[in-house]
């Protein structure tokens, strides 16, 4: 069926349901993929600066690319459905830890029962989707408080997570495979014969990932669980005067977020770290994924690839300025100017736009479509 479009509305109700109704939306997102998937392989094959170094892939586009889909699921639960979580970094553990124990095979020794259960490694792909799986599970238990309490009081009940987790991890032998200090390191990453060795390969096989899991995000946030979670965060009284279920919106968005945070943490454990231990999961990461959301923008898929970006960023920034300019700074000042930086731009948001970056960019580009009759 043919159609045109009238300013930002369209003239059948299938092309404005489309997922991205907006032509010029479609012809960014195709041309942005299409450097992404292809581009940047080309260009480090053929090392053209900065692309053919490895420190790109390896210290910038990998953690963004992987703390990006963190932040997606941090933002599903919060910027969606309204539910404030200070325990991302210990689903993102869940779902590492997950991941090692079912990729270098499970051991639980019953001998009070007279048996022990063994399951066999499984492979890499599997693991990591298990173990997103597994952060869902405990997501769900740990969204059920959601139920009773809300505000300041969930975000104890999820900060209560982070420091739980942390300590399992870090004092409970068994999933570590009684390795000393809780660190370990990750398993050979073969995805059915193809194994992932080089800064590039790691790169693109994160690039899948992340571009999977973003458009079933935004598929589940047009369709009717996400306005239930909309619903859910806007007013949920009236949400459930309406008929929905609080118990179903607020678990989904539990199970979701945590499952695509897992998936995340398993992903930043074998792909980016390779070998790490609690401490690379904790309160600090949680903030971290926060901010992302927060600066980047509530309620929005975009949103979490400018956090991600700006946090990644900004540190380079604060080396690399002060030195051109002939000022080096130390890494302890550099530190205190990103909480600083951090701090004043989060205020900033949340009094002038509280949904960041990306309503900033939705607006310029609304103006762009209405230029040069704005009125």
């Amino acid at each position: 069926m043919f159609y045109r479009e009238a300013g930002q509305f369209k003239t059948t109700y299938s092309a404005d349901m489309a997922i991205f109704p907006i032509r010029q939306d479609r012809v960014t997102l195709g041309a942005l993929l299409a450097f992404a998937f292809i581009g940047v392989p080309l260009l480090s094959y053929f090392h053209v600066w900065p692309f053919g170094q490895d420190y790109l892939l390896r210290a910038i586009l990998l953690p963004f690319l992987i703390l990006a889909l963190a932040a997606i699921g941090v933002n599903i639960l919060v910027g969606y459905c309204g539910q404030i979580s200070l325990g991302s970094g210990a689903f993102m553990a869940i779902g590492a830890y997950s991941a090692y124990k079912l990729g270098t095979g499970v051991h639980i020794p019953l001998a009070w029962l007279g048996f022990d259960i063994s399951i066999p490694a499984l492979p890499v792909l599997p693991s990591i989707l298990l173990g997103g799986f597994m952060s869902a599970l405990v997501g769900i238990l740990f969204g059920v408080p959601s139920l009773r309490i809300k505000g300041l009081y969930l975000a104890v009940a999820t900060l209560a997570a982070q420091f739980f987790f942390d300590w399992v991890f870090l004092r409970v032998p068994w999933f570590t495979n009684y390795a000393p200090s809780g660190s370990v390191n990750a398993p050979e990453l073969n995805f059915v014969g193809w194994v992932v060795d080089t800064p590039i390969e790691r790169y693109i096989l994160c690039l899948i990932f992340v571009t999977v899991f973003a458009l079933m995000a935004k598929n589940l946030v047009r369709g009717n669980i996400g306005r239930q979670w909309m619903a859910i965060r806007d007013m949920d009284i009236a949400a459930e005067l309406m008929g929905i279920r609080p118990l179903y919106a607020k678990l989904t968005a539990f199970a979701v977020s945590s499952f695509i945070i897992g998936v995340s943490g398993a992903l930043w454990a074998f792909v980016y770290l390779g070998s790490w231990e609690p401490l690379a999961f904790d309160i600090n990461r949680s903030l971290q994924l926060l901010f992302m959301v927060i600066i980047g923008g509530l309620g929005s898929i975009l949103g979490p690839f400018i956090g991600a970006a700006f946090i990644l960023i900004l540190p380079i920034m604060l080396n690399l300025v002060p030195s051109e300019l002939g000022v080096p700074l130390s890494t302890e000042t550099i530190t205190h100017l990103e909480f600083i930086i951090f701090g004043s731009l989060i205020c900033y948001l949340l009094i002038k736009e509280p949904h960041g970056f990306a309503r900033l960019i939705s607006l310029a580009k609304e103006k762009l479509r209405l230029w040069p009759f704005p009125y």
